[in-house]
């Protein structure tokens, strides 16, 4: 029998926590470090950290933050946000991070997702895609940034693609469930 596992995903705006309604108008809701500490209280199977900024913004990932919230984080934790290389995924990952999650990147470099399951195994690679539903018809866009740029690239078979070089997990995230 299936157990379902408890992942609270934590997204991060200006360093401080936030909380979204369909991608937009991000409300302060606390600090990062101690939504931690109740979460290691509460004994959640994992958690994930998103930078809701860094791909955005084009800038690298918070490496100071990320080291201290790994250094709090008493189970297995996941980072997303601002990885565009193998070099700062495996930065990211010597700071005690157990997985990473990729977006932007890998819908627009799918070759990362390879190369980073190549170096850490697939267990340790998320691809996470934002998603929209079209107005008309049972399809979906698949968008990058935050969802605010489309790419016209087939959901369905990027999820494939995304599986055959080596994601080991693959989160969907309707925007406009959000």
């Amino acid at each position: 029998m299936l157990h379902p596992r408890i992942i609270p995903c934590l997204l991060v705006h200006k360093k401080g926590l936030v909380k979204t309604v369909k991608f937009k108008d991000p409300k302060y809701v606390g600090d990062p470090i101690n939504a931690v500490k109740i979460f290691n209280e509460k004994e959640v199977d994992e958690i994930m950290v998103v930078d809701i900024d860094a791909s955005v913004e084009n800038r690298e990932p918070d490496y100071k933050m990320i080291e201290n919230i790994a250094n709090e984080c008493r189970m297995p934790l996941c980072y997303g946000g601002g990885i565009k290389t193998e070099e700062q995924a495996k930065r990211i990952f010597s700071l005690g991070v157990e997985k990473i999650a990729i977006s932007s990147i890998a819908v627009s470099y799918p070759q990362i997702i390879q190369n980073i399951a190549e170096q850490v195994g697939n267990q340790s690679v998320i691809i996470v895609l934002d998603v929209k539903k079209r107005k008309f018809g049972n399809k979906y866009d698949l968008l990058i940034h935050n969802g605010t740029k489309k790419t016209g690239i087939n959901l369905e078979e990027f999820v494939k693609e995304a599986a055959r070089l080596g994601a080991g997990e693959i989160i969907i995230n309707s925007i406009d469930q959000d």
